[in-house]
């Protein structure tokens, strides 16, 4: 069976599930979506990779994985998301070292986040995105028609990738919002960083 490559689209807050996240994987040929329900660790630390301006004072797990890997000149190749059980998807991480490829099982919220620090590209399976993915109708602003058979899955998906339009920091001046994106990083809220960077960055 072929593999898709997929893209990260973004990460948005689940409003049906308190205190998760949604991570959307979009295919690159085509318009399909694959949302993925993740906690918050590793939202944040999938935006943090992501967000090449945001530096956390401190590394973090995911950073010291790839750290490690870069030490001992392991390799991560590709990610590939391979299975889907009852709302669950499982990933794998191929590596290779000296030559030598092995496969290591991984949750798919800690895939993505190292795969994104390697660079790495990922992939799934075509039933996969018949089971679960959905169309972006491009004519919508982020509205998603159900095209699979995962009805378990669908409700959550209508709410999933609605995205805040709201500016809490639209009066504040730049010089003020520096001060709170310097805080929010020295706080690692690194959620919130990147709310008020992308307000900094509107401006410029």
């Amino acid at each position: 069976m072929s593999l898709i490559k997929l893209t990260i689209k973004g990460i948005s807050y689940s409003q049906t599930q308190t205190g998760a996240y949604a991570l959307v994987l979009s295919e690159m040929e085509g318009t399909r979506t694959l949302p993925i329900i993740i906690g918050a660790f590793e939202a944040q630390s999938i935006a943090i990779a992501l967000e090449k301006e945001i530096r956390p004072p401190r590394p973090l797990t995911h950073d010291l994985f790839k750290t490690f890997s870069d030490r001992f000149s392991i390799e991560v190749k590709e990610v590939i998301i391979h299975k889907l059980v009852d709302g669950v998807f499982f990933s794998s991480l191929v590596c290779e070292k000296d030559g030598v490829e092995e496969v290591i099982d991984t949750r798919t919220s800690d895939a993505i986040a190292i795969a994104v620090r390697f660079q790495a590209p990922i992939f799934t399976y075509e039933n996969i995105l018949d089971k679960a993915g959905v169309y972006l109708k491009l004519e919508e602003e982020l509205g998603l028609t159900d095209t699979s058979e995962a009805q378990d899955i669908s409700t959550e998906i209508e709410t999933i990738l609605e995205v805040d339009t709201a500016a809490p920091y639209a009066n504040l001046p730049v010089s003020e919002l520096n001060k709170k994106l310097d805080a929010a990083v020295s706080d690692e809220n690194y959620e919130l960083a990147a709310e008020i960077r992308d307000e900094i960055s509107k401006r410029s």
